[in-house]
Parts: C-alpha cells; structure tokens; sequence
C-alpha cells in the first residue's frame, strides 16, 4: 500500500486513491483559509487544492492542465490538484502559502 506523508503525518491508501480524499478521510486539510468552505468539493474547477507533491501519481488530466493554467497557478509552479491526483505509490506533500497554495 502507497504512503502519503503530509504536514507530520503518514497514511496508507490504496494504489490509485484520489489524494485529496485520502487527506481528508486522516483529517487533513490540503485547503488555507477560507477556502476551507469555499471550495468545489473535488471538482477540479477552482484550484484551491494545489499542493506539490513528490512521488509516484497519475498524470495530469486535461482538465487539471486546464485549471493550472488559470492565476494565481502557471504551469511552471510545479503543483498539483490534489482533487485530480491519484496515488501511485509513495508520496511527499507540501501545501504552500497563500489562499490557493501557489506560493511554495
């Protein structure tokens, strides 16, 4: 079983698990801020779920591709929807500053 290490803490998923998920069902939030409640519940449509993350994942779908491109994201920050990213295998997430995450 993959291992998804976020802010201290390890959980198991299994292989293909969709990231956010995953975080939310430990008790983890991958959201800063209002975006707590203001988000698409895993829609992949407002981006507030950008982590960077380091591992084994899916690739980005057209839809992800599409939401990055949009500000405050640019393909070049280097982050993920966690709504969009299933684990693989092992996996490092950093979630960084800011109210969607861009500032890593």
């Amino acid at each position: 079983m993959p291992t998804v290490s976020y802010q201290g803490e390890e959980i198991e998923c299994e292989k293909g698990a969709v990231l956010r998920d995953v975080l939310e069902e430990a008790g983890l939030s991958v959201y800063n801020g209002k975006m707590k409640q203001l988000n698409c519940r895993g829609a992949g449509s407002c981006g507030s779920c950008a982590v960077q993350v380091d591992g084994e994942v899916s690739e980005p779908g057209k839809k992800e591709t599409a939401r990055l491109w949009l500000p405050p994201h640019h393909p070049s920050h280097d982050v993920r929807l966690a709504c969009q990213t299933r684990v693989e295998g092992d996996v490092e997430v950093t979630k960084g500053r800011g109210l969607f995450g861009q500032h890593i």
